[in-house]
């Protein structure tokens, strides 16, 4: 994908969120348009632990999972814009609202994230975020959520 937006590898991404394995749930974001919006990858891998019990036989990503990995990528979009590398953000769930599942979400899947910043501005500590991820075009979820940023 070419753009002429800023972008986070997995070596910026831990320098702005204090997630490690296994609950660091985005591999790159690919887009970043300010603190409006953000597009994160994630590569679903059967060597995530939480295939082991979700379920055997029939691995599927949790829902609850793929709301984090779109919380994850909201903090990346706002730990870049904000300069936020090595300063200790932290990023705590408030709320969650409107979550909807529309496919399973399977190892080899490719998890495309696209967030929006529905309220939040630069020193506000108070954010709210839509988000939908998709499979090969696909939607697999969507949802809203308010989030504290704790900015150290």
């Amino acid at each position: 994908m070419t753009t002429d937006l800023p972008s986070a590898d997995i070596q910026l991404i831990q320098r702005i969120l204090p997630h490690r394995y296994p609950f660091l749930l985005v591999d790159k974001v690919v887009e970043i348009d300010g603190t409006s919006s953000a597009l994160g990858i994630k590569n679903v891998s059967m060597n995530e632990p939480h295939f082991q019990g979700h379920f055997p036989g029939m691995p599927i990503m949790p829902g609850v999972t793929i709301v984090e990995a779109m919380a994850q990528t909201a903090a990346v979009m706002v730990g870049v814009t904000l300069e936020m590398a090595d300063k200790e953000m932290k990023v705590y769930f408030m709320a969650i609202d409107k979550a909807k599942f529309r496919r399973k979400v399977v190892p080899g899947d490719v998890l495309e994230m696209r967030l929006s910043t529905l309220r939040g501005k630069p020193g506000g500590k108070v954010w709210r975020f839509g988000g939908v991820a998709s499979v090969e075009g696909e939607m697999a979820a969507e949802v809203e959520f308010t989030a504290m940023m704790d900015m150290g």
